[in-house]
This record gives structure tokens, C-alpha cells and sequence, in this order.
């Protein structure tokens, strides 16, 4: 597979700017895309250079530190909808922290049978996964839930649809996947010379965990948000 240069990376500001435009003409300004660009680009930049210095030297504490670092800023990202509200940050962590968690733990052990756990190569890309879907589907169920709240819904019936909600994207992506489109891990190893029935295998243990964590992590938070309603 030939190797993206510097100079051809900058042909991705054309979708960039084209977003932007967009914004302007119907906003009137394109703050929130232009930021949200620039920090992906200092993102992953920064991660690349991270990923280096984690896979040359693999330690379960610095394994562990990364982990942190995820899950708080997944968490933080997680309640924005409903950041005005009290209470969502502590019931977004700990779905995030149980819900990832467990399904790192199959993936790892049970499913691909690494020695290591702590293996960053294999650790922090899986983790980045499994807290991304979990954090947009905690995001969906917090705002769907304080939304019929609002509404004077009562919790138990606001959290059933707010947990429906939640799991649309994941739903969605079962049924397209193989048909719509190839998923980003699995297109990633055919780009890189796997072959196709092995990548397929590797996709299928990706798309069950996600459904999980994101299943999961979506009724903790509604769970414990529904406890601390009904108190």
C-alpha cells in the first residue's frame, strides 16, 4: 500500500472547505467546523507521535494513563448536549469505564487470546473504538432522556426511549454493514494486504463488541440516571 505524503494529505481541506462553506451560507459562520478540524489535525498528530514512543516501550501504567486520559475526555464529550444540566458527567463515566471495560476484556482475552492486555498496538486502537460508540451512544440517551423529561415523561418510560434512541446508529450499522459499506478497521486491512476472510472475522468481533458497549454503556447511564429520578 503506497503511502500518503504530506503534500497529497492537503487535497482533504477541498471536503473541509466545502463543509465550511456550507456553514456560512446557512449560519452565517463556520466556527465550529473550522475548530473541530483543527483539533483532529493537533489530535492525531499528537496521538501518531504518542503511539510511537507507547509501542517502542509497552508498560501497563503508561497503558493505563492513556486509558485515563480516554475515558475522561469520552465522558466530558459525552454529556455536551446536556451539559447544563447537573449530574450527567459521574453516571457517564462510569458506564463508559464498566461498559468499555468488560468487552476489552473478551476482545482481548477470550476472542484474540493476547498475552498482554496492556499491548498498546493492540490495546489503545480497540479502546478508541469501543469508547467512541459507547460516548455517542451515552450522548444520545442523555439527551433523548433530559429531552422527555422535559416533556413530563416519567423516567422509566423516558429512559425505554431514550435507550431506543441510543441504539438507532448501532442498529443501523448491523444492517448495512457488507451492503452499504465496508467498516473502517476492515477496510483499513485489505488496504494493507490482509485478506479479506480474515478481516472479515476481525470486523465481526468490532461490530458485536460495539453493539455491546454501546447497549450496555447506554442502559447504565440511563439506569443510574433513573435512579437518581426516582429517589
Amino acid at each position: 500500500m503506497s503511502i500518503i505524503s504530506w503534500s497529497a494529505l492537503s487535497w482533504c481541506l477541498i471536503p473541509i472547505a466545502l463543509v465550511c462553506a456550507i456553514y456560512i451560507a446557512w449560519q452565517g459562520r463556520a466556527n465550529e467546523v473550522l475548530l473541530a478540524s483543527a483539533r483532529m489535525l493537533l489530535q492525531l498528530v499528537g496521538v501518531g507521535y504518542v503511539l510511537v514512543v507507547l509501542f517502542e516501550n509497552p508498560s501497563p501504567w503508561l497503558s493505563l494513563a492513556v486509558l485515563t486520559v480516554m475515558i475522561t475526555a469520552a465522558g466530558w464529550i459525552a454529556i455536551r448536549p446536556v451539559r447544563h444540566q447537573s449530574g450527567y458527567l459521574q453516571p457517564a463515566l462510569i458506564s463508559l469505564g464498566l461498559a468499555v471495560s468488560l468487552h476489552l476484556l473478551l476482545s482481548l482475552k477470550l476472542v484474540m487470546g493476547v498475552e498482554q492486555w496492556y499491548s498498546p498496538n493492540v490495546l489503545i486502537p480497540l479502546a478508541g473504538m469501543y469508547f467512541a460508540n459507547t460516548m455517542n451512544a451515552i450522548s444520545l440517551a442523555a439527551e433523548r432522556y433530559q429531552s422527555e423529561l422535559d416533556r413530563s415523561v416519567a423516567p422509566l418510560e423516558a429512559r425505554g426511549q431514550a435507550f431506543q434512541a441510543a441504539m438507532i446508529p448501532q442498529i443501523n450499522g448491523l444492517l448495512a454493514v457488507g451492503l452499504v459499506a465496508l467498516p473502517g478497521m476492515m477496510t483499513g486491512q485489505i488496504l494493507s494486504g490482509v485478506s479479506p476472510l480474515v478481516a472479515v472475522r476481525y470486523q465481526i468481533m468490532i461490530m458485536a463488541m460495539i453493539l455491546g458497549t454501546s447497549g450496555t454503556g447506554a442502559a447504565l447511564m440511563l439506569w443510574l440516571l433513573s435512579r437518581r429520578h426516582a429517589d
